[in-house]
């Protein structure tokens, strides 16, 4: 006796078990189906956020605000590199973009040197120090200013100096002495 034999017996002596058991089986197969689209519309969505995620890593595709993968962290537009014809426009860019930062965070300069050799640990590095007085409070926008924009800046040295005694009653700026670097590439 075949299986399908044993079923039909089965059947033919006891109906009610055909009228339970077929709704348990439509049930079961919408449930499967179900859940497989489910699934394929889960590994779409993330096959298209790692698409974005490598487009803007190779720089094909900037940010797009509220698609696929989308974060709250807005990514600077620019070159992460110091852009010039010559280390020396590149020198001064990065000078510009210095005491531009320290400007807009209420500072003033009072010198600045531009080390256009770089070290042998850091090839490719230009490097500027700048010492400027500034109040206590703008330090931090000062710091968020230089290392969140682009092109990619690096402090290798912060040294802070506060207010002496008598200054310090009246509101006096504290020195800081910055020592930033970035990478810049030769023209291609």
């Amino acid at each position: 006796m075949t299986v399908a034999q044993r079923v039909e017996q089965l059947i033919g002596r006891a109906p009610w078990i055909a009228v339970v058991l077929y709704p348990v089986l439509v049930g079961l197969s919408i449930f499967v189906v179900a859940t497989t689209l489910v699934d394929l519309s889960d590994r779409r969505d993330a096959w298209s956020a790692t698409l974005d995620v490598l487009r803007q890593i190779q720089g094909r595709n900037p940010a797009r605000p509220g698609g696929a993968g989308a974060t709250d962290v807005v990514v600077p537009a620019g070159s992460p590199f110091l852009e010039g014809s010559t280390i020396s426009v590149a020198g001064a860019a990065l000078l510009q973009r210095l005491t531009g930062a320290i400007t807009r965070a209420g500072g003033n300069i009072l010198s600045s040197q531009v080390d256009l050799q770089a070290s042998p640990s850091k090839p490719g590095f230009i490097s500027v120090i700048a010492s400027s007085e500034l109040d206590g409070p703008s330090l931090q926008p000062l710091l968020y200013d230089i290392e969140a924009g682009m092109p990619f800046l690096f402090i290798d040295q912060l040294v802070v100096q506060a207010p002496s005694g008598a200054t310090n009653e009246k509101g006096g700026k504290m020195r800081v002495l910055i020592s930033v670097s970035g990478q810049w590439q030769r023209a291609k």
